[in-house]
């Protein structure tokens, strides 16, 4: 048993490449060619990380989702377990989002031109003007209609334990006067550890709370919303531990 489930995570990083790469010529072919929208993508971005996800054998539920509002926008903030969190929020968590992505891979070939086209957001993380302009920029799209995921971690966990929230990563919330949504990952740190490559199967739970309103904070407050949200994701990923027991 445990040869076939390490042959098929040696199988899965390249059907995960090869699969990206479709994705983005079908994402592309669907905008230029076929002038849709970047909303007429998002079932393409779904599908590529259900399907990552199936042949993982990695099985996604996801809790809370009827705490929001179709009609308007959020900023999801997630806790960041693993590189593996991707998957399953974008296979799974069924609502309409875009990524917040560093501005350097929207320059890679085809997979960079395919992020752009589906709406995916660029943000310059060096520091000064060119950083505090992009962020603003992003705020912009945001309170506009657009959600996003954030992880305020500001990178993955080394050990499965959730670290501090960055303050900074308030900044965009407070800017954009939308409600923040704390949203817990549990599991896919046994699945994708960092540093790991190959993917072990299992089993992750997505658990969305309550929204968190913003338009009462100002940048000074940054600390405290930071603290508030970690405090309410901690809390989510108590509950997911308990029923797991």
């Amino acid at each position: 048993m445990k040869l076939l489930y390490t042959l098929r995570a040696l199988l899965v990083v390249p059907f995960a490449l090869l699969l990206t790469l479709f994705i983005s010529i079908m994402a592309l072919l669907w905008t230029l060619v076929l002038r849709r929208d970047a909303n007429s993508v998002q079932g393409l971005a779904a599908w590529w990380a259900k399907s990552i996800c199936a042949a993982s054998g990695v099985v996604v539920s996801v809790t809370g989702t009827e705490k929001l509002n179709a009609e308007k926008p959020y900023i999801f903030a997630a806790n960041h377990q693993s590189q593996f969190d991707i998957f399953a929020l974008q296979g799974f968590l069924g609502v309409d989002f875009r990524w917040l992505a560093k501005k350097e891979l929207f320059q890679v070939p085809i997979w960079g031109h395919a992020m752009r086209r589906a709406g995916y957001i660029p943000v310059d993380r060096s520091h000064g003007r060119q950083a505090l302009k992009s962020l603003g920029e992003a705020a912009q799209k945001i309170a506009a209609g657009t959600s996003v995921i954030i992880f305020p971690e500001g990178t993955r966990t080394k050990d499965g334990k959730m670290q501090n929230f960055k303050a900074g990563a308030m900044v965009l919330a407070i800017k954009s006067g939308v409600d923040i949504v704390p949203v817990a990952i549990k599991g896919t740190y046994e699945i994708l550890p960092k540093g790991k490559l190959l993917i072990n199967p299992g089993n992750v739970s997505i658990r969305v709370g309550n929204p968190i309103t913003t338009k009462n904070y100002t940048s000074k407050d940054k600390h405290g919303l930071a603290k508030v949200l970690q405090e309410d994701v901690a809390k989510l990923l108590s509950t997911i531990t308990s029923h797991a027991e």
